[in-house]
């Protein structure tokens, strides 16, 4: 468990908070261009989490687990459940139109989906702490 939680946060963190940012600074990477790769990677992402988190409610059926790890993993669950139900189209439906040459302002969508990052990174860091410590 610990572990599957600690590579779902470290996926997170990696492409979320240092590649998505990052990809938009690199010479040459227009919006256009940065949402197109930005909409392969999440999407590839996503899936991941879908994998870890369908892990995760699997371990905690076969084993005994503290209601406080459940409840902290189960957070992060949820808010990729959101994300994906119901942020994640709004926003591939925005890109289709940029990718497709449209000029639109910035997107509150996108701070949506990071604060549902954070909320999903904060609750598996505390599902992980719990299971380290034991508590």
């Amino acid at each position: 468990m610990l572990a599957v939680v600690f590579l779902w946060l470290g996926h997170v963190v990696a492409i979320s908070f240092i590649e998505a940012p990052l990809k938009f600074r690199a010479p040459g990477v227009t919006v256009p261009i940065g949402l197109g790769i930005g909409r392969l990677v999440f999407r590839a992402l996503n899936i991941v989490e879908s994998v870890l988190a369908l892990v995760l409610v699997v371990l905690f059926a076969v084993g005994p687990v503290r209601p406080a790890v459940v409840n902290s993993v189960g957070i992060a669950v949820l808010a990729l459940v959101v994300q994906l139900v119901f942020v994640r189209p709004r926003l591939s439906r925005r890109t289709n139109r940029v990718v497709a040459g449209e000029d639109l302002p910035r997107s509150r969508g996108h701070l949506l989906y990071v604060l549902f990052e954070i909320v999903k990174a904060a609750a598996l860091i505390v599902g992980g702490v719990l299971l380290i410590s034991g508590a």
